[in-house]
């Protein structure tokens, strides 16, 4: 297990990140993602911790609340050093009723944050994170209200999933303008079949040194391996009843018909090698991997062990580049000349 910077901070974070969306859950969509109890979802965090990851990733809407209250007991029970582990939730879902109890408002973030810190049993959240964004909100509120988080001792580092570039470029001219606390990561959907995120998102972050975690690296477990062309149910997965994210099929068949190869050359499943494509790719600091089944955890771990070729990520990124899309067509034609100087070997 390797362990990144985050972003730009002094705070290292192993290469995969234990998610939790699969603990607790007990009807509606929570179900259709994972329903381990307490027993279940503590074995999944002492394996994690015990194979090296130091990284544990929640929020306060996943099965309403119920996923940071078996985290934080399965940290107690288990008996894990506060100072091992690096805890992350999100905040800005639905926790309540009414219109304020939801948004990225001073008003709810408090609230929120209190919550969590609750329901984990902690006296601070490590990483604190907008899970999405409020379009009620203005950013220098959400901004202010986050930096008093840190102040007073709450949370530690802040972050950001489910933004655009240019929402999050926006902030970061904000903090450094009022000398606030600012994003330290952005979470975010990227796997070898939707990669979307490197039109723009994938540039600003290298550009202003903000930090990347993935959120389902698998896609809803198309990249499993168990989904093909003539069986694209793979098998009562848990696409059947909840297709999410979406995903390209034509162009994800495709990707998966590529790794296949791959996989079995190397005595793996398809599902590392989707898993160790994300651990090449240098914007990546962090990749958040879920399971229900300690043997699905396992197989996540290993990817850490998987090493592509250069011909493999070149086979890859043919079988998966996305479509020409403008200003990017642009860019490349006008820049040749000027990138090429950049490039140019030195003497």
């Amino acid at each position: 297990m390797r362990y990144n910077r985050l972003g730009t901070t002094g705070l290292f974070v192993s290469e995969l990140c234990l998610g939790t969306m699969t603990f607790g859950g007990e009807t509606g969509i929570w179900k259709q993602i994972g329903s381990l109890d307490q027993g279940d979802a503590e074995a999944l965090v002492k394996a994690a911790v015990e194979g090296g990851v130091n990284f544990i990733d929640t929020a306060d809407v996943y099965s309403n609340g119920r996923s940071e209250e078996i985290t934080g007991q399965a940290l107690k029970s288990l008996g894990i050093n506060r100072d091992e582990v690096v805890i992350a939730t999100k905040a800005y879902g639905e926790t309540g009723n009414g219109p304020n109890a939801r948004g990225a408002s001073r008003y709810h973030l408090v609230d929120a944050c209190k919550a969590s810190l609750k329901r984990l049993q902690l006296d601070h959240i490590d990483l604190y994170q907008i899970h999405g964004f409020d379009a009620a909100t203005p950013i220098e509120e959400t901004l202010r209200a986050l930096d008093t988080l840190v102040q007073h001792g709450h949370v530690r580092y802040i972050g950001v999933s489910n933004w655009a570039a240019w929402q999050i470029t926006k902030a970061l001219g904000i903090s450094e303008r009022l000398g606030l606390h600012s994003f330290a990561s952005l979470q975010a959907y990227y796997t070898v079949a939707g990669r979307d995120l490197e039109r723009e998102i994938v540039p600003m972050l290298a550009s202003e040194g903000v930090g990347l975690m993935v959120w389902s690296p698998l896609a809803g477990g198309f990249l499993s391996g168990k989904y093909t062309r003539d069986d694209d149910q793979g098998d009562g997965g848990r696409r059947t009843n909840f297709d999410f994210p979406p995903v390209d099929k034509p162009r994800g068949f495709a990707v998966i018909d590529a790794m296949r190869p791959m996989a079995e050359a190397r005595g793996v499943s398809v599902a590392q090698i989707a898993l160790a494509w994300l651990l090449h790719q240098p914007v990546v600091n962090s990749v958040i991997i879920g399971a229900k089944r300690p043997d699905q955890l396992a197989d996540n771990l290993a990817a850490t062990e998987v090493s592509l070729s250069a011909d493999d990520l070149a086979a890859l990124d043919a079988a998966s580049k996305l479509p020409g899309e403008y200003p990017g067509w642009m860019f490349e034609r006008q820049g040749e000349y000027r990138r090429n100087l950049l490039n140019a070997p030195r003497r």
